[in-house]
């Protein structure tokens, strides 16, 4: 089986439906359950390892969803909630089955973080900052984290095989030149498209269209809008969101167990 990138998540903080809101994006995502996005976090799985990026709120549903029974590593973009929330959700994994704790990697900045809020998992993480540009090595897989825009110290990750490379970038605000240098030509941009309309926080997020943009910038083979929020700005359905993409050649919405082969 080829190696696989498979994303988890692919909404933004809110999630939809949110249990607030009775906008027409939310009110889709209920009646059309196939239309719902969990938040943030994607997998990775190579012949002989599993790898989590980031581990939303929703991490438990995710894994059950996609039949993951095993995880090897766990790689963070960033400590913000609907990035790290899922965290605990390893603990009886670890337990009852893994019995050994697995490798954290975090933002050099989240370390005391991590160790303030989950001061009982330490038995279940064994906790390394990830230094950017640094390339940790995953079966024929290459991960290297690079420096994104986002409120906090952030990174996305580049994602090498023999044949393709992917970018990984689910909260960012445009890219630094040294980052859109090294991610120039991917086969895959895989980016924060948060807003649907106008960009309520251009110091953290994209818009659909700035995701856009940045693709074409980068000279991506295909973009990817995923961090999606429907509620923001200009609530948006599946199908709106399709209708505004579609004249755009080599650009997809993000969906809950997209999966792209390496």
């Amino acid at each position: 089986m080829p190696d696989a990138f498979k994303i988890l998540g692919s909404g933004a903080g809110p999630g939809a439906p949110s249990f607030f809101c009775d906008c027409k994006g939310c009110r889709e995502a209920l009646a059309a359950p196939t239309c719902s996005r969990t938040r943030s976090s994607a997998f990775i799985a190579t012949e002989n390892s599993r790898i989590l990026l980031d581990t939303s709120p929703d991490l438990r549903s995710q894994l059950i969803r996609e039949r993951i029974a095993d995880v090897d590593q766990v790689f963070l973009t960033h400590w913000h909630y609907d990035h790290f929330g899922g965290l605990g959700e390893l603990e009886y994994y670890v337990k009852l089955h893994r019995r050994q704790p697995i490798p954290l990697y975090l933002p050099p900045s989240a370390v005391k973080r991590f160790s303030s809020a989950f001061p009982e998992l330490h038995e279940v993480f064994d906790v390394t900052p990830w230094e950017f540009g640094q390339t940790y090595p995953l079966d024929t897989l290459r991960l290297t984290p690079l420096p994104a825009r986002h409120s906090v110290e952030t990174a996305g990750f580049l994602l090498q095989s023999d044949r393709k490379r992917l970018a990984y970038f689910p909260d960012t605000a445009g890219l630094p030149p040294e980052t859109a240098e090294r991610v120039a030509g991917v086969d895959w941009l895989i980016c924060d498209a948060t807003f649907h309309g106008d960009n309520w926080f251009p110091q953290s997020h994209m818009s659909v269209r700035e995701a856009i943009d940045l693709g074409r910038a980068v000279q991506a083979q295909t973009t990817v809008l995923t961090h999606l929020s429907i509620h923001y700005s200009q609530p948006v359905t599946a199908r709106d969101l399709q209708d505004a993409i579609a004249p755009r050649q080599g650009v997809l919405a993000a969906y809950d167990g997209m999966t792209v082969f390496l």
